[in-house]
């Protein structure tokens, strides 16, 4: 059976060696691992901002995952001043994720959003985020855990009905958690799927498309099957 491609798009960095800095474009495997055991072939593409070579890029693909990462989304691309404790910025990455969602929303591509990337989904369909949870939305629950990604740091309520409800197949789960970040006012057209038993938005979806679905945690790093559910979903939804 023919493995669907899915654009992982890399982290974009420089790394200091002996011999001065050098450029890098990283995906950590574990997002492709979690691509493969779903069926799928991951590919990754290069930073690139030519318009026809990303539209060649989308042509090559049948879904998108957008990672996540040590860096925030300028608050400029939603309208608000830079906080003072917003995170380090990378606009060249945002820039490709950002060209590359755009461009497989206009195909119709299922494509799922991991932390950083739920919240790009929901900044390019209109939506807010909190800049830093800590001073802005405090709570007592650990949205930044000192466990490795491996360990759950607190439950989700999950919505019923909804498409991360079908793949994971349970109300209530437990998931890592290593955001300062998250969505405060909605997109256009995006419902809420999941939230933290602290109310804070944890998954969104467009339920009007076969999958676009966001997450706040990062399934790839568990290792309960109800989190790769989430990634076979992205795949059979591919294969159709």
């Amino acid at each position: 059976m023919t493995r669907p491609v899915v654009l992982v798009p890399p982290d974009l960095s420089t790394v200091a060696t002996s011999r001065g800095d050098v450029p890098t474009a990283v995906v950590q495997r574990p997002y492709l691992d979690a691509v493969v055991a779903a069926g799928g072939l991951p590919l990754v593409p290069p930073p690139i901002d030519e318009p026809g070579a990303l539209d060649q890029l989308i042509a090559l693909a049948d879904a998108l995952v957008l990672p996540g990462g040590a860096f925030d989304i300028d608050p400029a691309l939603y309208g608000e001043p830079r906080h003072e404790r917003c995170g380090e910025l990378k606009p060249e990455r945002t820039a490709l994720e950002r060209a590359l969602l755009e461009r497989a929303l206009v195909r119709g591509l299922p494509v799922l959003g991991v932390c950083g990337g739920m919240q790009l989904i929901n900044v390019v369909r209109g939506g807010a985020l909190w800049q830093d949870l800590p001073s802005q939305a405090p709570s007592p629950l650990a949205h930044q855990q000192k466990a490795p990604k491996d360990k759950p740091a607190h439950d989700v309520e999950v919505v019923a009905g909804t498409l991360l409800s079908r793949a994971v197949a349970t109300a209530r789960l437990p998931v890592n958690s290593t955001h300062h970040q998250a969505v405060k006012t909605l997109g256009a057209g995006l419902v809420v799927s999941a939230r933290a038993t602290d109310g804070l938005i944890e998954g969104i979806e467009d339920p009007s498309r076969p999958f676009l679905v966001g997450v706040q945690w990062h399934p790839e790093a568990m290792r309960e099957e109800p989190q790769r559910e989430i990634y076979r979903a992205l795949v059979e939804a591919a294969r159709r």
